[in-house]
């Protein structure tokens, strides 16, 4: 539109496309406006004068006004004072108790100071014109008046849209606080939340390879305080360039994220895991000795390798290798040393014939 911001809007709605603001040489929209006037002549003028810059219908009635404006949107209407079976004012007092979103603007021959009350005041008018008009300042007028409309919506959508991230996180939040344990865990948790763009992996929703060694370390900390045995676990899916060359990268990608999907839905509520890089996940399990990480590992084998999923009508089925490293309660360890100990451990596993877990306790 001619004179105004560049704002993008949806033209089956009339609202904000997403992505509010957009640059200038994105497709432009005309707001429509409805013209109503008993006065054949005068609709074909203003038919002609608005046309190049608004999407133009007529009415010469306020009932077939109300007609148009009930089987579908108008962003303006523009009405003249003197209809034959009605007042533009009563016309404008419906259109603000029935279709709000819509501009109004009323055109009137008289000056009088009751009748620019009355229209403003009951019909909530928001522009009114004066008989005989300049074509000039008219344009400027519905122009000045399809700006409002425009950034009003504009501005709702980004409300709309930042209420709808905060119920979003709100929810994220309280998901992920239920599988905390204690309230430090609790709030790094949050945390994550807050930074879910630098702490998510894009492709399966879980942990990256930093949030997943931040949930490790903090674990690792809290032992030192709070003596109890914890286990590192390195998951492989196995023969994955076998996947990746049958059925190309989206199917790859397809079957990593129902792998994370599958070993999520493994882990206990205290546990954390997350993609470290390629078809590697990485498993968090505090409070975990030597039996439980056995109990873990092959929970996590078993439920991969009896399961499935469907790419393109085909299914396919794959196996991870698994290795454990294992720090009992009262045992001092580092991060590097209980994940080197975890990878030595998948490295076993892979070379006796994957599909299998290998676990390994700290010395």
């Amino acid at each position: 539109m001619v004179g105004l911001d560049p704002l993008t809007l949806d033209p089956r709605t009339g609202t904000p496309a997403p992505g509010g603001i957009a640059v200038m040489n994105a497709t432009r929209y005309k707001c429509s406006i409805l013209v109503v006037d008993d006065e054949p002549a005068i609709l074909a003028l203003l038919a002609g004068q608005l046309g190049s810059e608004f999407e133009v219908s007529t009415a010469n009635t306020a009932e077939a006004a109300r007609t148009k404006l009930t089987i579908q949107p108008f962003d303006i209407i523009l009405t003249d004072l003197q209809l034959k079976d009605s007042t533009g004012t009563q016309l404008l007092d419906w259109v603000h108790r029935h279709t709000p979103r819509t501009a109004r603007v009323l055109l009137t021959g008289t000056a009088r100071i009751e009748d620019a009350a009355d229209a403003i005041n009951n019909s909530r008018v928001h522009r009114l014109v004066l008989k005989p008009w300049r074509i000039e300042d008219l344009l400027t007028t519905l122009r000045s008046v399809a700006r409002s409309l425009l950034l009003e919506r504009s501005h709702e959508q980004l409300l709309d849209e930042y209420r709808r991230l905060n119920l979003e996180l709100e929810h994220r939040v309280q998901e992920r606080t239920r599988e905390l344990e204690h309230a430090l865990h609790q709030l790094q948790m949050k945390n994550q939340i807050l930074e879910k763009m630098a702490l998510t992996d894009a492709l399966t929703g879980l942990p990256n390879r930093r949030a997943i060694e931040l949930i490790a370390r903090k674990e690792l900390l809290r032992r030192t305080r709070t003596p109890a045995p914890i286990a590192f676990g390195l998951v492989d899916a196995d023969r994955f360039k076998q996947i990746n060359s049958k059925y190309l990268l989206s199917g790859g990608d397809h079957v990593l994220t129902w792998l994370g999907h599958a070993l999520q839905g493994s882990i206990r509520a205290t546990d954390a895991i997350g993609r470290v890089g390629g078809e590697e996940f990485m498993v968090v399990a505090p409070a975990t000795d030597l039996a439980g990480a056995e109990i873990l590992a092959e929970r996590l084998r078993s439920t991969v390798a009896s399961g499935e999923t469907m790419f393109h009508s085909t299914t396919i089925r794959v196996t991870v290798s698994v290795g454990f490293g294992v720090a009992l309660a009262g045992v001092p360890v580092g991060y590097e040393q209980l994940r080197e100990l975890a990878a030595a451990a998948l490295a076993e596993a892979k070379a006796t014939g994957r599909n299998r877990c290998t676990i390994r306790v700290v010395n």
